[in-house]
C-alpha cells in the first residue's frame, strides 16, 4: 500500500487574517488556494524551501473559489512556476479570476446595497488592484465530478459545493480522504464572528453532502474559523472535528435562518442601526460584531435570505 499523500499548510500574512494555502506532496505537486499578489513570493516559497521543495515544481494550482483572498495570487504563482502549472477553478467563479471588475459587480449586487460607502466602488476596484497579481484564463475549469491525476497513483476528485459562492467547490484526494473546502465551511464565521455564504440553501444542502457523503478523515479549511465560544479551530481537522464543525454549521445555519425569516415575516424596516434593515436578526443571534468589516459577511449572508425569500413568496 502507498504512504499517504502528505499535505502541509502555506501561511502568508495579510492585514488582519492569516491566508491559507495548501502543499500537495504529489508527483506532480499541487497549491489549493493562492492568497494574495504577494502570498507566492512572501509566503509559499520560502515555506517550501523550508520543506525541501521549490516552488517552480508545481504543476497544479486549485483555486476552492474565486475570492480575492483566494485566487489573488493565482497569476504571480503561475509565473513563478513557469506557466507550467494548470490553474483549475469552477465555471461560475472563473469569472472572479478574469476579470477585476467583477469582484466590484459581486459587491454592488449584495452587501454593498447595504454599506452605503459612496465610496465603496471604488475601494473595492483598488483593493482588487493591489491584492489580485493580474487577470488571467483558467487551464481548466470544472463543475464538479471530474478526476485529476497528479501524478503516480494521486487523483484528487472535484466536487461542487456551492452556497459561500456559486462556484465554490471541495478537492479530494482519493484514497486518503484529505478534502480541501477553502471557505465553504463557516461554522461561526472567521474575524468578523458571522458565517458568510451567497446562497443560504445551497450552503446548507452542500454541508449535509459534505458531512453524509464525504465525510472527511481531514478537513482543511481556509481560515481558523470559530467556535460558539470564540475560539479558532485549526485550518487542520481530523475527522471528529470535521464532524463537529459540519454539524455546527449546519445548526447555525438553521439558527440564522429562523432569526432572518421572523425579520422578513414581521417586514425589513430602515433604523440608525449599524445592522440595519436587519437590526431584529443581530438581537435575536446576539450578534455584536462589526458589520461593517470587509467583507462583511453579516450582509451577504443575511441579503442572500432576502432573495430566496423574495423569490419563494
Amino acid at each position: 500500500m502507498a504512504p499517504p499523500v502528505k499535505i502541509h499548510p502555506l501561511v502568508s500574512p495579510w492585514g488582519r487574517f492569516g491566508l491559507y494555502s495548501f502543499f500537495i506532496d504529489a508527483p506532480e505537486p499541487a497549491i489549493v488556494d493562492t492568497g494574495i499578489a504577494s502570498s507566492p513570493a512572501e509566503g509559499m516559497a520560502p515555506a517550501l524551501e523550508a520543506l525541501g521543495h521549490r516552488i517552480e515544481d508545481v504543476r497544479w494550482i486549485l483555486l476552492t473559489h474565486g475570492h480575492i483572498d483566494h485566487i489573488g495570487g493565482a497569476h504571480a504563482l503561475w509565473e513563478m512556476t513557469g506557466r507550467r502549472a494548470r490553474v483549475v477553478i469552477h465555471e461560475a467563479d472563473a469569472p472572479l479570476l478574469r476579470s477585476r471588475q467583477a469582484h466590484v459587480d459581486e459587491y454592488l449586487a449584495g452587501r454593498g446595497r447595504y454599506l452605503h460607502d459612496p465610496q465603496g466602488a471604488a475601494k473595492q476596484l483598488a483593493t482588487a488592484q493591489a491584492v489580485i497579481s493580474d487577470e488571467m484564463e483558467p487551464t481548466m475549469t470544472v463543475r464538479g465530478g471530474e478526476t485529476l491525476s497528479l501524478g503516480g497513483d494521486v487523483t484528487v476528485s472535484v466536487h461542487s459545493i456551492p452556497g459561500h459562492t456559486a462556484g465554490s467547490v471541495a478537492y479530494v484526494v482519493d484514497g486518503q480522504n484529505d478534502v480541501f473546502v477553502g471557505d465553504a465551511v463557516q461554522v461561526h464565521g472567521a474575524a468578523n464572528g458571522f458565517p458568510g455564504y451567497e446562497d443560504p440553501d445551497a450552503y446548507r444542502s452542500s454541508l449535509a453532502y459534505l458531512r453524509d457523503q464525504i465525510d472527511p478523515q481531514h478537513l482543511y479549511l481556509g481560515h481558523p474559523y470559530r467556535r460558539a465560544d470564540g475560539v479558532a479551530y485549526g485550518v487542520e481537522l481530523d475527522r471528529a472535528q470535521a464532524a463537529e464543525a459540519l454539524r455546527d454549521s449546519i445548526d447555525i445555519e438553521g439558527g440564522v435562518r429562523g432569526a432572518v425569516h421572523r425579520c422578513l415575516c414581521d417586514g425589513l424596516q430602515e433604523t440608525d442601526s449599524a445592522y440595519s434593515p436587519y437590526a431584529p436578526v443581530a438581537d435575536a443571534l446576539d450578534y455584536t460584531g462589526d458589520p461593517t468589516l470587509e467583507p462583511s459577511p453579516f450582509f451577504t449572508s443575511l441579503h442572500g435570505y432576502r432573495a430566496q425569500f423574495t423569490q419563494k413568496s
